[in-house]
């Protein structure tokens, strides 16, 4: 059984992921505004990744008993000054969510919550990954810095990602 701390703190954790959806989705449309339509790409799949991770708190927490709550979402940045911004904003961005698995990890070990411990280990390996991919994409950002075939081509190569639901089953909500 699921304490209702740890509930709570999955609870925030799950709308806090919803809220990262809205931020890459805002990115998509800026990424496109500003003529970098694989980027814009990126951020759509980004989005739809972390629409998965608010679907997988839902679950967890529906499959535990929890009566979630979904709480009123805040406005997200919708201008960039570049690609860089993007990018850099992402990593910190992740680096933050990185902060926050970490945390609720913490909270369940300290209540001997093995079912939530077991939960949260997809997302710290999920975080490893997050990172290390903004990690490669700023590097090369910073390499070309403003040269337009750089870009470009960076821009191109973004535009490559699809979005692949998670193993052990379909995604949460319907993929177009």
């Amino acid at each position: 059984m699921i304490s209702s701390s740890m509930a709570a703190a999955l609870n925030k954790h799950m709308n806090f992921e919803l809220h990262s959806a809205n931020i890459y989705l805002s990115m998509s449309s800026c990424a496109n505004e500003m003529g970098f339509k694989g980027a814009a790409t990126w951020f759509m799949v980004q989005y739809q990744e972390e629409m998965v991770h608010f679907m997988k708190f839902y679950n967890y927490l529906v499959d535990q008993g929890v009566n979630i709550s979904i709480l009123a979402s805040t406005a997200v940045p919708n201008t960039y000054s570049s690609l860089l911004d993007m990018f850099t904003k992402t990593l910190a961005h992740e680096q933050t969510i990185t902060g926050c698995i970490n945390d609720l990890t913490e909270q369940a070990v300290q209540e001997r919550d093995h079912a939530t411990q077991i939960f949260l280990q997809w997302f710290v390996t999920e975080q490893i990954e997050e990172e290390n991919n903004d990690r490669d994409i700023l590097a090369k950002l910073k390499i070309v810095g403003t040269d337009g075939h750089g870009l470009l081509m960076i821009d191109s190569e973004l535009g490559q990602r699809v979005f692949v639901p998670p193993a052990g089953g379909a995604a949460p909500f319907p993929v177009a």
